[in-house]
């Protein structure tokens, strides 16, 4: 199947999102949909997401086609490794791609040649998605679920921008080796300036249409990367004078994400610093559980997953939250087929079944999986 009709607005950049007037009615939008379930309760998260992207489908007069495919551990069973060609080829082919989770105790041997999250970095680069958003808001009626004080979640409402196919992850070389006897392990922190400045525009465009505040997060005193990266941020600030740029240290960001948490806009940084703070930032909402992601290249599907990972120890037992994979859903309405409408519905539904008090195990509550998607769905619904 080929791209959904010409009725839907794309074009531009990640970040110069056309949304949809009011008065226009976007009816029998067809689109395909790849699934990656991959392992532990990322088979159930998604199975739920799907059953609210169905009813979205229905209420809206869309058609979503899907076509599941196996990632991580699970694919490392059938068929060797972490992510087929033709996996990658239908992702590709696809509007867009839903992913749960990878790994868990089965592949964790550090000795493996192959492990599960290398699919998970193949599909980045296979899909060329450069950026990954992370949006972290904590909700008034959650305050008590998070470790810290709830007057210093008022006012919670950021996202983080994380540059996905550079840095430590893929700067080559990468290598363990013998060296007179010892064994020395390479990690090697490579950046080129276009990475970091489609990145750092990307964070402005977000900025423009919210709170207008870029904190841009490196390690600038200790880095030559990192000062590369200050010095463009520097640069780009100078051509948008009606934003505030700030620049912060790893270190200082992590601290002040737990003490001042509110005086974050959109926070922006490099691989490894934005895959240690997200994680961070994910306690100010009160559970992984609840946070979307969205993963954005400059053309082609966008990759949408919850920031949780794989959670062995409950897979199989029907408890694990759904709502981050559900909000990954509506996140991908948003980005990649331009279905406003129906991902805000999405997001209010979810709002509403929070108010309501609906809770699954990670949030103090007794409902399942299954329990707190009837739950959005009847919101949804009405």
């Amino acid at each position: 199947m080929g791209r959904p009709g010409d009725s839907v607005k794309r074009g531009g950049s990640p970040g110069q999102l056309v949304a949809r007037s009011p008065f226009e009615v976007e009816v029998n939008l067809k689109a395909k949909l790849a699934l990656l379930p991959g392992d532990g309760i990322g088979v159930e998260v998604v199975r739920e997401a799907v059953r609210v992207l169905d009813a979205v489908a229905a209420q809206f007069g869309h058609t979503f086609e899907y076509a599941e495919r196996l990632i991580g551990g699970s694919s490392i069973d059938a068929y060797g490794t972490a992510l087929t060609d033709e996996t990658l080829a239908d992702c590709r082919a696809s509007d867009g791609v839903l992913l749960g989770a990878v790994g868990g105790p089965k592949w964790d041997d550090p000795q493996a040649r192959v492990r599960p999250e290398q699919g998970i970095l193949a599909l980045r680069k296979g899909l060329q998605v450069f950026a990954n958003l992370r949006p972290v808001r904590a909700h008034p009626a959650l305050a008590d679920a998070s470790p810290l004080r709830p007057e210093k979640l008022v006012g919670v409402d950021l996202i983080v921008v994380r540059e996905l196919t550079g840095g430590l992850y893929f700067g080559q070389p990468k290598k363990r080796e013998f060296v007179n006897g010892r064994e020395r392990a390479v990690d090697t922190l490579e950046y080129w300036d276009f990475e970091v400045q489609r990145i750092l525009e990307l964070a402005f465009r977000l900025a423009q249409d919210r709170r207008r505040k870029v904190t841009s997060v490196d390690k600038a005193n200790i880095l030559e990367s990192s000062r590369l990266w200050r010095q463009m941020a520097m640069r780009l600030a100078a051509e948008h004078e009606n934003l505030q740029l700030e620049h912060m240290l790893v270190d200082t960001a992590a601290m002040r994400l737990v003490a001042n948490p509110a005086g974050f806009d959109v926070i922006v940084t490099e691989n490894m610093f934005g895959d240690i703070l997200t994680d961070e930032a994910a306690v100010l909402a009160g559970s992984m559980g609840l946070l979307p992601s969205a993963s954005l290249g400059d053309g082609g599907p966008g990759l949408y997953e919850p920031i949780h990972g794989s959670a062995p120890d409950i897979a199989g037992r029907g408890i694990a939250n759904p709502l981050g994979t559900i909000l990954s859903a509506a996140l991908l309405l948003r980005y990649s087929l331009r279905l406003t409408t129906e991902a805000a519905a999405i997001e209010q539904a979810v709002d509403r079944a929070i108010q309501a008090g609906c809770r699954t195990a990670d949030l103090g509550g007794a409902l399942t999986t299954a329990q707190m998607t009837d739950e959005v769905l009847a919101r949804l619904r009405g």
